[in-house]
């Protein structure tokens, strides 16, 4: 199996809706974004996959290792011999990758957060300067744009948080700023005994608000010049929202299940954007 192949089939059985924007990029630019997603995956897979928090530890240093010597010239992973050749091309440096493996040795020390400042560094890391590498490798022209990028990848983590707080509670991650909680009269405890409440509903409608107007913000933010180069964002983001909304119309009924938009519609509403320019 090839580098391209390795990070072609990492990309694609994520089932994630970065997959569906990355679809419509042309060969080079569609080959880089597969290629740094398929590193942040890689990474965040760490985490996730592995319960003993020293060998998670000692994976991520390995990492950082990597990223080390692949700009030195020596990749040795296939994800990195597949990204390596697009760094330049796309501006993708090294502290970009650095970060993310930062935002992921968070998540390794810390699995709370007392304020949102507190949890917009941490996006700030994993999904920020994803957005920020993302908008290079879609064509950036305007240095503007990075502030779009920055804050669209928050509304992004935002999003997936909202997503992902009864499955996140399992594993003792509670990524729901604790002073927020407080305010609406929310334990711990209630999450991760998956119990609903009506300052349950509350806390999270406060937290989809935020999302919403986020998305909004990045929207304002992305210079006109750029608009066409980025739809592969909009698109993600046309998919993401919808599953903001949908997150919305069930109630907020996130903490017993996965709430998630099918192939077929994640496919339809990036094409919409691609093909019509709306969401």
């Amino acid at each position: 199996m090839t580098p391209q192949d390795y990070v072609q089939q990492k990309a694609a059985a994520s089932g994630s809706s970065f997959y569906y924007a990355f679809l419509f990029l042309p060969p080079e630019r569609r080959a880089a974004i597969t290629a740094f997603y398929a590193f942040c995956r890689e990474v965040d897979d760490v985490v996730d996959e592995i319960s003993d928090a020293s060998v998670a530890a000692t994976k991520l240093a390995w990492w950082q290792k990597e990223v080390q010597q692949a700009f030195a010239g020596q990749a040795s992973h296939p994800v990195m011999q597949a990204l390596m050749p697009h760094t330049q091309a796309f501006g993708i440096e090294s502290r970009h990758l650095m970060a993310v493996i930062e935002g992921c040795q968070m998540d390794l020390n810390q699995t709370r957060y007392l304020d949102f400042p507190g949890l917009a560094k941490y996006c700030h890391l994993v999904a920020g300067i994803v957005g920020e590498v993302a908008a290079r490798i879609f064509g950036q022209t305007d240095a503007a744009t990075t502030a779009y990028a920055h804050k669209l990848g928050l509304a992004f983590q935002l999003t997936n948080i909202i997503r992902d707080v009864g499955e996140d509670a399992m594993r003792g991650r509670i990524y729901l700023p604790l002073d927020e909680q407080q305010r609406f009269g929310v334990k711990a405890q209630d999450l991760m005994q998956r119990s609903y409440s009506e300052g349950f509903s509350a806390l999270m409608k406060f937290q989809t608000e935020r999302a919403h107007a986020l998305y909004d913000e990045a929207f304002a933010l992305l210079p006109a010049v750029d608009r066409r180069a980025q739809k592969p964002g909009l698109m993600m983001a046309s998919i993401y929202r919808t599953l903001l909304r949908e997150i919305e119309a069930s109630g907020f009924q996130v903490l017993h299940q996965r709430i998630a938009l099918t192939p077929l519609r994640k496919l339809w509403l990036a094409w919409k954007m691609q093909a019509l320019g709306r969401f």
